[in-house]
């Protein structure tokens, strides 16, 4: 399994499309272009839901349908985890064990069950654990004892 493997959250990829985001915008591109470079992106069926509609109705200027599922599909071509029923047991006991929400439960279990070490994201503690993978804000200035 490749130990590089870097799990991408759905705000990441917005900002990276969305026109309106500014500085995040650039940041969450450059981190994109490198995993894409690199080949050690990855997401969840989950991800790619949240990421059309979120894309398509939620930010300033949304995406045509049409250019969001273009979008998706190239996605598609990163490793994609497809949570099964006890993929969902598993992110209720994660949900209950950190207090996190439910949908960041099962985001943080398909980061796990497919092997990534770090979650990019910017809806969790930087820098805290969670089931094996280290979170890590992209939009956080690193300090000199990281990254």
């Amino acid at each position: 399994m490749n130990g590089n493997r870097r799990f991408v959250d759905t705000n990441v990829l917005v900002y990276a499309h969305d026109d309106s985001a500014g500085g995040k915008r650039d940041q969450a591109r450059a981190l994109i272009e490198q995993l894409w470079a690199a080949r050690d992106g990855c997401l969840s069926v989950q991800v790619l839901q949240e990421f059309f509609v979120t894309v398509t109705r939620k930010i300033a200027k949304p995406l045509s349908a049409e250019a969001a599922k273009e979008i998706v599909a190239d996605y598609s071509r990163w490793y994609v985890h497809v949570p099964a029923a006890d993929d969902v047991l598993a992110a209720i006991s994660i949900h209950q064990g950190t207090g996190i929400s439910f949908w960041d439960a099962m985001i943080v279990r398909s980061a796990a069950e497919i092997g990534c070490e770090v979650l990019y994201s910017e809806d969790l503690n930087a820098d805290q654990e969670y089931s094996g993978v280290r979170a890590e804000n992209p939009f956080q200035p690193r300090d000199a004892n990281h990254g």
